[in-house]
């Protein structure tokens, strides 16, 4: 997949199938979207995703709901599903004031825009303005195809980042794999933690993810882990570790079932499948201890029964 960073000056030399929006998450109503731009290969028409480096709602309203996906996660999952262009664009005020007839001119003189899909919901352009409704007469003066899919919905309710946001919030990781269609996941660096895990005789990978990456509800999951390229099972702790601490920092704390390597500063990527229970602040740490191997036990049962 080849990445650009602005609208202008892409060089293209292709006929495009446009989708615009923020992506975040890559939920079943996302690939829906994608699939369609992926069937106008056949006509020649190369898929491209028009997203934005930073989340429009963060930048324009200073609101700091958690993003459901990194931007990094984003162009995996994109690359994983066959796009063939992303135009990843800072959204600053180039791209925020540009009137809605200016900004599909743009995504045809410089995408090479031929055909476009979108939701019943879409909006574009200063503030918004531009609707579907616009974009409809936009695509007969302009001469692009445009489709415009109406909402998935999920026990009648429409399938949505923020759908999806809370129920990851609350923890409930396996209902938002519905709609997600993948479970949801997080994608970092393993670091040195304070090693009580190891002393436990758990030996435990960390993580710490963005600041700005939504955590499932603190408490303990089933997880799978994937390194360099292979699968392990694994019992997750989400949260600060209040046993070992009164101001340990939020993190993902993962012990890997049956594994003994040192894995340090290399990447790994945790599956939550499912909930176990809250964080706790146990009285001491033999307590810890005994629960956490509950934990490995009725993640090991899990695992039996599904195997992933």
């Amino acid at each position: 997949m080849k990445i650009f960073t602005s609208l202008y000056h892409n060089n293209l030399t292709e006929d495009t199938a446009v989708a615009v929006g923020k992506f975040d998450g890559i939920h079943k109503g996302h690939e829906l979207l994608t699939q369609k731009l992926l069937q106008q290969e056949q006509r020649g028409f190369r898929p491209l995703v028009v997203t934005f480096d930073v989340s429009p709602r963060l930048q324009l309203n200073k609101d700091r709901t958690k993003l459901l996906i990194t931007n990094e996660e984003r162009r995996q999952l994109l690359e994983q599903e066959g796009i063939a262009y992303l135009a990843e664009c800072p959204f600053k005020d180039e791209i925020q004031m540009l009137e809605p007839e200016r900004f599909i001119e743009l995504l045809m003189t410089e995408l090479r825009m031929r055909y476009m899909v979108c939701g019943t919901d879409f909006r574009f352009g200063s503030r918004g303005r531009g609707d579907t409704a616009l974009l409809k007469e936009l695509s007969e003066k302009m001469g692009f195809q445009l489709e415009v899919l109406e909402k998935l919905q999920f026990e009648k309710r429409d399938i949505s980042s923020t759908f999806v946001r809370e129920e990851i919030a609350a923890g409930h990781v396996a209902e938002a794999e519905k709609l997600l269609g993948y479970p949801y996941f997080i994608w970092g660096t393993v670091v040195h933690g304070n090693h009580i895990g190891r002393t436990l005789g758990m030996p435990t990978i960390n993580l710490y993810p963005p600041e700005d990456k939504l955590l499932p509800e603190n408490g303990v999951y089933v997880t799978r882990i994937e390194l360099e390229h292979k699968n392990y099972h694994g019992v997750t702790n989400v949260g600060v570790k209040p046993t070992v601490g009164e101001k340990n920092r939020m993190g993902i704390e993962t012990h890997i079932l049956d594994f003994h390597e040192d894995v340090y500063d290399k990447k790994a990527k945790v599956v939550f499948l499912e909930r176990l229970r809250p964080e706790i602040r146990f009285n001491d740490l033999e307590e810890l201890r005994r629960q956490m191997r509950l934990d490995k036990k009725n993640a090991a049962a899990y695992f039996n029964k599904r195997p992933v």
